[in-house]
């Protein structure tokens, strides 16, 4: 009998496929020298082929590492997350290490190599696609995961960290509406990522319930960086009938809204209403202070830590998918439409 290498390792597979009892198999990983030579080589070739990884149950306090994965770090919100991460790792007194992986393969196999040399509790992915190759990977090494804010639909045995996408871009576009607005432009997320469509989900939907047409011109293209949200608010603001309010799917792009408006020599709120997406702390200070719905990206990454550290202990998970409620933060950037 071989091992399934689609499904975690277990020292219960191990023994099967060496052919000997599992106590046989806890006295190799526990160094014990009660054990044949020819058997015990047997054993140990196999935990290295299969990367089984030796999860003792163990105190909080005894925890070593945990790994927070993430495409790029060079975003305000990456910050948010490893902050509330953070707390619950100080807390535990576990150490964190953070990686970018860039969504290159050289990057990632660079990462795992890592990996395999040190103790990890666990891996909190964030934004990630998850690729077949990685997920067997770490299943291989028998290392707990959980991912935030996954890009696609994620396998049905890992818990995801997430928030109400969705709602948030109903809310938005409603309290546009609830201004006076009727034409709103909409500078849409990387189309990858499932909290970039439920954003733009949100938005059609609060359109459709108010009767209002979707326009396809309104719909432009963004990658929730500061750039995009420049072009996106350009592309907007040259059409000949152009919106009175953007909604941008990120506060980085609603910024890069604010700076395409100014260099046209138009107002915020004055002339054209701008909100946002996730309450970076700076928008706070822009100027206008934005408008904007609140992803409470600190408590993602605290609730993943917590997830993370329950499976390192093999504690069971009251629900494998956890979505925290979004909230749209009235501030200056919005106004009622004028005439």
């Amino acid at each position: 009998m071989t091992v399934d290498e689609g499904r975690r390792i277990t020292i219960t597979a191990i023994a099967q496929e060496a052919g000997v009892s599992v106590p046989t198999v806890s006295r190799v990983l526990n160094g014990r020298n009660d054990v044949a030579p020819q058997t015990r080589e047997r054993v140990e070739e196999l935990l290295r082929r299969h990367g089984y990884r030796r999860r003792a149950t163990r105190s909080r306090a005894g925890a070593s590492l945990i790994d927070l994965v993430f495409n790029d770090l060079d975003s305000p919100w990456a910050v948010e997350i490893i902050r509330g991460v953070e707390d619950v790792a100080h807390a535990a007194g576990v150490g964190t290490v953070v990686s970018a992986i860039h969504r290159r393969s050289t990057s990632t196999r660079q990462w795992l190599q890592n990996l395999r040399t040190r103790a990890t509790d666990g891996v909190i992915l964030v934004t990630s696609e998850l690729a077949p190759p990685l997920h067997t990977e770490l299943r291989r090494l028998n290392v707990p995961m959980v991912l935030v804010d996954p890009a696609g639909v994620p396998s049905l045995d890992i818990p995801t960290i997430g928030a109400t996408n969705w709602a948030g871009g109903l809310r938005a576009t409603e309290h546009l509406i609830a201004l006076g607005h009727r034409q709103i432009g909409f500078i849409a997320g990387p189309p990858r990522l499932l909290c970039s469509r439920a954003r733009l989900d949100g938005y059609r939907a609060a359109l459709e319930a108010a009767e209002l047409p979707l326009r396809s011109e309104y719909v432009v293209p963004g990658d929730f960086y500061h750039d995009s949200g420049f072009g996106g608010a350009a592309a907007l603001l040259a059409l000949d009938d152009r919106p009175t309010a953007i909604f941008a799917s990120s506060d980085q792009m609603a910024l890069g809204a604010y700076e395409a408006l100014r260099q046209r020599g138009l107002r915020v709120p004055d002339d054209v209403s701008v909100i946002g997406f996730d309450d970076l702390p700076e928008v706070r200070w822009s100027s206008p202070p934005l408008t904007t719905v609140r992803q409470p990206l600190a408590e993602m990454g605290l609730l993943a830590a917590r997830t993370v550290l329950r499976l390192a202990q093999g504690e069971p998970l009251d629900t494998p998918r956890v979505e925290l409620a979004t909230e749209l933060v009235v501030r200056d950037s919005c106004a009622p439409l004028r005439g």
